[in-house]
Order: structure tokens, then sequence, then C-alpha cells
């Protein structure tokens, strides 16, 4: 059996590669003007799944909304959104740019981008996924709190997830670490690869969740 030799280690030079970032910023003056305009979409939204819910408590036994999120339509042409819109491009470009990919005949758009809201009675969460056809991804929270959910970012490398060894210890960052969970507030900005897995952790109902979720793709001019 091989035991740990703290002799051999010395002899070796270390360096690091195939990291992926992800970038975070407080930007608190979007906040009370992009709740107002996202108002209109989440009330949209759940009057669009008060049928559903309605035959699913008469059917099953009361819940109220408990389980289902709200989804807006796409708020791309939403002139409400576009000073948004325009630092997303930009931030997304610079960021692309800084990871050294060559954007000189590239143009970056925003592909998709909605508001969503957890229920308030709990229970909304999102499983684990990748955006596809996409190379940059971004949250910006208008309500959020440490009682509400989380985002949860995951190893994106297949390889190391499939013979992956035990953490000695999960509450410190190191090499063996694969998730990430990332507390967050009102006004926080965060940007990552599309290929990043991630997910949302269950929201228990305590304060309300809210934000907005877009995608950004270099696209050949």
């Amino acid at each position: 059996m091989t035991k740990k030799n703290k002799e051999y280690p010395k002899q070796l030079n270390k360096e690091e590669y195939f990291s992926c970032p992800i970038w975070y910023a407080d930007k608190e003056e979007f906040v009370d003007s992009l709740n107002k305009a996202s108002d209109p979409y989440i009330e949209e939204a759940k009057k669009n799944l008060k049928k559903t819910i309605d035959e699913r408590n008469k059917k099953f036994g009361n819940k109220e909304d408990m389980g289902h999120v709200y989804h807006s339509k796409s708020l791309i042409n939403d002139s409400s959104f576009l000073k948004l819109q325009n630092y997303i491009g930009a931030t997304s470009y610079n960021l692309l740019d800084e990871m050294g990919f060559d954007l000189t005949n590239y143009k970056i758009y925003i592909t998709e981008m909605w508001v969503q809201e957890f229920p308030k009675n709990g229970g909304g969460y999102h499983s684990l996924h990748t955006h596809w056809n996409g190379h940059i991804s971004c949250f910006y929270f208008l309500k959020a709190s440490e009682k509400t959910s989380m985002p949860v970012f995951e190893d994106p490398r297949p390889g190391n997830m499939m013979n992956l060894l035990p953490e000695k210890d999960k509450t410190k960052l190191t090499y063996a670490t694969s998730q990430i969970y990332y507390k967050v507030k009102p006004g926080r900005m965060m940007f990552f690869p599309s290929y990043m897995p991630h997910q949302y952790t269950v929201d228990m109902g305590y304060e309300p969740f809210r934000f907005i979720h877009w995608n950004c793709q270099a696209i050949s001019k």
C-alpha cells in the first residue's frame, strides 16, 4: 500500500491549466427599474400557469403554487431592458477577449433573455443543465437573500467527474471540489461560460426569489 510521503512532492514544479472562470459584480442600480419592468412578465406567467396549478391542486390536494416556476417570454425586444442588454453585450465581448479568444470576425448577440420567479409556496428549483450553442451565460438577481435558492456550478470536465475520489473537506475549495455554491443578493450579476453545468437549489419559499437569465453567442460577421 502506498502511503503519503512528504519528501517526493518537493522535487516537482506545478503549473495550472484549463481553469473555468466565473465573474461577478454588484450592479444595484438596475434592480428597482428592472423589478418594475419584470412585474408584468411575472404576472403573465402566473396567469398562464393558473389553470395547470388549479387542476393539480384539485386532483392531488391543495399545495397552492408550490413547485411551479414562473418563466417569462423573451425580454429581448423590450426597451425597458435595453441598458442591461448593452451592458451585457459589451461585458461579454470583453470577457471572451480576456479569455484569449480572437473576436475580430465575430459579433456578440444576446440570443435568449427571460425573467423567472420561484413559487411563493416554495419548491422551486432548476436541475443540472448547460446552455447549448452559446458562449457566455449570465444571471442578474432582482430578489434574493440568504433565505432563498442559490446557483450551484459543477465541474464541466466529464472525465474528472467520472473518476472523482472522495473529498477530504467539502468546506474548502481544492482540486477535488466538484460543486461551487454562490450566495446571492439583489444586484448581483454573474457571467460564466455557457458550457458550465449549473443548477439551483430547492427554494423553501421564505422570501421572494427572482432573477433575469440570458445567453450570449459570438456569431461570425
